[in-house]
């Protein structure tokens, strides 16, 4: 993906459909933190662009380190933005990070192993990319922004419906 933003449509359609049992928030983190590597080989200018981050072990090790991290950036931030209270002791269980950080990274890894040829997923077990080319770079964006956007009316109804039941 060209950008970290892409990812976030399959990521709104998840959430849309788990609810509370996923955190878009740890999800966009994970997101983030698979394009360090990425962005740091384009900042000093050599290095494999998608390397170990874009495996199955490496972004395992990504998530475990997002999962960690990303429940208590999230939690900070949903407090900073008034969606949880200051008191609020747990907000996002540790299972929802742990899974929602490896959904985020894995997914990541098969996004860009989709469009990207320098994507090992499986290394160091094998150097192939089954993913690449299997849908083209056009119809892969469209899929994350058509994602993103049916799993936004999906969230909203379904918060709408829940609300809506509670008056």
């Amino acid at each position: 993906m060209p950008f970290t933003p892409v990812h976030m449509g399959p990521g709104l359609l998840i959430k849309a459909l788990l609810q509370g049992s996923f955190s878009l928030m740890v999800f966009g983190w994970t997101q983030i933190v698979m394009d360090v590597q990425p962005l740091w080989v384009m900042i000093v200018g050599h290095g494999h662009l998608h390397g170990f981050s874009h495996t199955i072990i490496g972004s395992s090790l990504i998530a475990i380190f997002a999962a960690l991290t990303g429940k208590y950036l999230s939690e900070f931030g949903l407090r900073l933005l008034g969606i949880a209270k200051p008191a609020q002791p747990i907000i996002i269980a540790w299972w929802v990070a742990f899974l929602s950080a490896f959904i985020g990274s894995y997914s990541h890894v098969g996004l860009d192993a989709i469009m990207h040829g320098d994507v090992q997923p499986a290394y160091p077990l094998t150097l192939d990319n089954p993913l690449l080319g299997m849908i083209s770079v056009s119809t892969l964006h469209k899929l994350c922004l058509y994602s993103g956007m049916l799993g936004a009316v999906i969230f909203y109804a379904v918060q709408w419906h829940t609300r809506k039941k509670h008056y």
